[in-house]
C-alpha cells in the first residue's frame, strides 16, 4: 500500500510591492494600521448593533457599520493586491470534511 504524502499548503499572494525598510512608518505600515483599526471598528459596531434599543439608532449604526465593513474590505484588497497580505490554500477534501463536521453539529444542535 502506498503511503499518502501530505500536500504542501500553498501561499496565495501577489508580487510584493517593495517599501523602504527604515524606522519610519512606510505605506505598508500605514495601511496595516488603518486595516486593523477598521477591523476593530467593525467589531465595536457589531456590539453596538446587538444592544441598540431604538430602531432609528440601530439603522444609523448599521449604515455606518456597512460603510466601515466596505472600507475594511477595500483596504484588505489593496494590501492583498500589493502582496502585503497572503493567504494559505487548503485541500478541497479538508474543506469538505470541515463543512460536513459543522453541518452535522448544527443539525444536532438545531433539529428541524
Amino acid at each position: 500500500m502506498m503511503e499518502k504524502q501530505p500536500v504542501q499548503s500553498m501561499q496565495i499572494q501577489n508580487t510584493e510591492t517593495q517599501v523602504p525598510k527604515t524606522p519610519q512608518m512606510n505605506d505598508r505600515d500605514y495601511l496595516n494600521d488603518v486595516l486593523l483599526t477598521e477591523k476593530y471598528l467593525c467589531t465595536s459596531y457589531v456590539h453596538a448593533l446587538q444592544e441598540a434599543s431604538h430602531q432609528a439608532l440601530y439603522q444609523d449604526t448599521k449604515t455606518v457599520f456597512d460603510q466601515t465593513a466596505d472600507h475594511q474590505r477595500d483596504l484588505f484588497n489593496l494590501m492583498f493586491n500589493k502582496g502585503w497580505y497572503k493567504l494559505e490554500s487548503e485541500e478541497p477534501q479538508k474543506i469538505q470534511q470541515t463543512l460536513q463536521q459543522f453541518t452535522q453539529y448544527a443539525q444536532q444542535q438545531f433539529p428541524k
